[in-house]
């Protein structure tokens, strides 16, 4: 399995810099790593120093691993007693307690009333693969349970990122309870328009000094939480409430859907959202790419197929093949698509909205390469105009006069 953040991108035990700059910092040897003296950029590559060397050694010689594996690992700081639990990560050993994020344990209660009392409830969501992740779960926990909400997700180019207050107003009109996922800590005009409902805001986006006014704002980087879980992304802080509510079911004696079935949810958001994949992350992932190659979730069996994707997942399907097409809904097509993808349990709807994502990804990519193609012609254009001038004054004609004639 190869793990890496947005994308699987293992580091190599190697460094690419300037000779002189990291043998001074870093005391790394003389002799050129691979006998690379000069590589296609003009670096000197660096390898690791005698003392990595000797500890990677170290390792492999404790826990029996390849060296190339054990000096990855010594790049990656991980100690020799660390190394199994860095290899395969359990969620039991890592899952930090919902409880240990403020207003989670209010969330998961006010969630809950609302699906005992049958409430009419909304979920707001960003147009990105974590958005759609996170309002996927909460929709598919919901229907698990025998209850159903309201999915509203903006666009990108008419409503922008986050909750607007003309949105949130019509949702509070005909629902008591709104749910912001992965957006809302920002948004305290937005959330104050929806007075007539009560607002939980389950996010991961950066907090300012002060919250909106919502019944319960979760956000692992709220500026008075500790940070601890700064790296979770917004499907990961919904999963957590799940968690919570699932949690408070059971001290009622009642049993809440399999969370763990959820997680290719989980994994999909955290890798194709750029999360690190370190600590309750790499756990995550693991589980979820395991729960993602049963393919019980009907669109992304159908993103899968229409990708082509011919072996088990891994974190490079997830970031380059799957990613990209939920995501292009939002992008150029209707926002909600990747999110209905992903709650839907119809495998027909889930085939006729993956070969449309699929169909906007083509567009899309076909979109970034006619603007790449014209910002280089552009660029040439103005280094041409930048040579051709220099030519001019080293002529000694000003470049201004050069269109000009006798009149």
């Amino acid at each position: 399995m190869t793990f890496g953040g947005g994308g699987p991108q293992a580091p190599a035990p190697s460094t690419l810099a300037s000779a002189p700059d990291l043998r001074h910092h870093t005391g790394m040897t003389d002799r050129a790593f691979l006998n690379v003296e000069c590589s296609a950029t003009g670096r000197r590559w660096i390898g690791p120093s005698a003392e990595a060397d000797r500890l990677a050694e170290a390792m492999a010689q404790e826990t029996r691993l390849p060296l190339p594996l054990a000096r990855v690992l010594v790049a990656r700081g991980v100690a020799p007693a660390d190394v199994q639990r860095f290899l395969e990560p359990q969620l039991r050993d890592l899952l930090p307690d919902p409880r240990s994020l403020k207003d989670m344990e209010a969330a998961a209660t006010r969630f809950l009333r609302a699906l005992k009392d049958r409430e009419k409830i909304a979920v707001f969501a960003d147009y990105d693969v974590d958005g759609g992740a996170s309002a996927a779960l909460i929709l598919v926990w919901l229907r698990a349970m025998g209850w159903q909400a309201t999915l509203y997700i903006p666009d990108r180019i008419d409503e922008g990122y986050g909750p607007n207050a003309p949105a949130m107003q019509e949702l509070a009109r005909d629902h008591r309870l709104i749910l912001c996922v992965d957006c809302g800590t920002l948004s305290h005009e937005p959330i104050a328009a929806a007075a007539a409902a009560d607002v939980l805001v389950l996010d991961h986006h950066l907090g300012g000094e002060t919250l909106p006014p919502a019944l319960a704002v979760v956000n692992p980087n709220r500026q008075d939480e500790s940070g601890d879980l700064g790296h979770l992304c917004a499907a990961s802080v919904v999963f957590l409430m799940l968690v919570e509510a699932n949690r408070q079911l059971r001290a009622q004696g009642i049993a809440g859907p399999d969370l763990l079935a959820l997680l290719d949810l989980v994994a999909l958001a955290t890798v194709a959202d750029v999360a690190p994949l370190t600590g309750v992350n790499r756990a995550l992932v693991r589980q979820g790419l395991k729960v993602m190659a049963r393919r019980e979730r009907p669109g992304l069996v159908a993103l899968a197929d229409i990708a082509r994707m011919d072996t088990a997942p891994a974190a490079y399907h997830l970031g380059f093949l799957l990613g990209p097409r939920v995501n292009a809904g939002g992008r150029i097509g209707a926002a909600d698509l990747g999110a209905r993808l992903l709650a839907t349990a119809d495998p027909h709807e889930a085939a006729a909205l993956a070969e449309r994502l699929d169909a906007l990804n083509t567009e899309r990519r076909e979109i970034e390469l006619r603007v790449r193609d014209a910002a280089l012609a552009q660029a040439e254009a103005r280094a041409s105009m930048r040579r051709w001038s220099g030519r001019r004054a080293r002529a000694g004609t000003p470049a201004s006069s050069a269109s000009s004639r006798p009149g």
